[in-house]
């Protein structure tokens, strides 16, 4: 089943968007089975659990651990020596923090600064204007250690497509409008939007990383 739903994911992908496998809370066997079917992206969202992930499965060449969920800042340390990509630096001081954990570990992090743009209060990130200030203020431009190279977000919680489509325009626009602003075109390239039940309105926004598990893993053993 794995190995089928990755396949009819993939197939429907346009060119330059790319699959991150949503393998928390879900065994190592699980994505041992998606690596087998050409998976390589895959995405977690506690730290110790990832530690115990890419231990042992250390062997599979190739593989990109992104870390997708908010990441605490006594946690940077557990997964600064090999993540490939932060979707969620969703403050200054979280960015400062992975900053220092990546130069300590020698790497540089790349991160996308997570966009709050939807009606729940409860999620993450920088509000646009927060995201403007900050990058208004050039202090990201001191940090060595990591690297902006595009943001992160998460429509509103609801069934009304036209409100989530409107979450996604919304990060859509000032992601460009960053892009134009403040970095390199080739430099700031990547825009995390989209889950299992909203990717496809996702992808027709402009996103270029979607972010799907229980449509390729089953339920999730919250156990693990």
């Amino acid at each position: 089943m794995i190995a089928e739903e990755i396949q009819r994911i993939t197939s429907a992908l346009p060119q330059g968007v790319r699959l991150v496998a949503v393998s928390k809370y879900h065994p190592s066997d699980a994505i041992r089975e998606a690596y087998a079917a050409g998976q390589r992206i895959f995405g977690e969202s506690h730290a110790q659990e990832l530690q115990r992930k890419h231990t042992e499965l250390a062997d599979l060449t190739g593989i990109e651990w992104h870390f997708i969920g908010h990441l605490q800042t006594n946690k940077v340390k557990y997964i600064a020596p090999y993540v490939s990509l932060i979707h969620s630096a969703d403050s200054p001081h979280l960015i400062e923090e992975i900053n220092k954990q990546a130069v300590k570990a020698g790497r540089t992090v790349s991160c996308l600064l997570q966009l709050h743009v939807a009606q729940e209060e409860t999620k993450f990130g920088f509000t646009p204007d927060e995201a403007k200030a900050y990058l208004d203020s050039g202090e990201w431009q001191k940090l060595t250690g990591i690297k902006l190279t595009g943001m992160m977000a998460m429509a509103s919680n609801t069934d009304d497509t036209a409100r989530i489509r409107n979450d996604f325009k919304c990060a859509r626009r000032f992601f460009e409008q960053a892009q134009h602003d403040y970095f390199n075109d080739t430099d700031f390239t990547e825009l995390s939007m989209g889950m299992s039940d909203d990717w496809h309105i996702a992808i027709d926004e402009g996103s270029t990383l979607i972010r799907i598990g229980t449509q390729i893993f089953g339920h999730r053993d919250y156990g693990i």
